[in-house]
């Protein structure tokens, strides 16, 4: 098998990489668009937390990209609804003001990783990528895990 580059994609179970964008702002979804427009993965947008849960609803989603200020709610909203998901989606927070506060409450509440803004390409990539690792892993440990019981029984 021929190795992939990030930017090319690593398929989810579908055979592609899903992410949702969640933000209030059309600067996000397109700077996301520009940065994985030429890509294999698929780019999702939710402008609040209810249309999201509708999307989250109607597809596989590796890994969500959210605003960390939505009207009405937070990221934190949204990581309460997504949390219960069978195959929950990695979190990565978003926001203009990306402190070391907002990263440490970020990562303590669960979410993979903070994003400062505006996007850089090189850290939307790694970050995403490295997200997506982490739910396809977490995919598999549970499928290995549902195997070795079924055998065992």
């Amino acid at each position: 098998m021929g190795k992939e580059s990030a930017i090319e994609g690593h398929p989810g179970t579908t055979g592609e990489l899903t992410i949702l964008s969640v933000s209030p702002l059309d600067e996000d979804h397109l700077s996301l668009q520009a940065i994985i427009g030429h890509s294999k993965w698929v780019l999702l947008k939710a402008r609040d937390l209810v249309s999201a849960l509708a999307l989250l609803k109607e597809h596989e989603v590796a890994v969500v990209l959210c605003e960390r200020d939505l009207v009405p709610g937070t990221w934190i909203d949204v990581r309460e609804h997504i949390k219960s998901l069978p195959n929950a989606p990695a979190l990565i927070v978003s926001s203009r003001l990306a402190d070391d506060r907002l990263w440490a409450e970020a990562l303590n509440l669960g979410a993979w990783d903070v994003l400062a803004k505006p996007f850089d390409r090189t850290e939307v990539i790694r970050t995403v990528h490295s997200a997506w690792r982490h739910w396809h892993d977490q995919i598999h440990m549970r499928a290995t895990a549902v195997t070795m019981m079924k055998a065992a029984s």
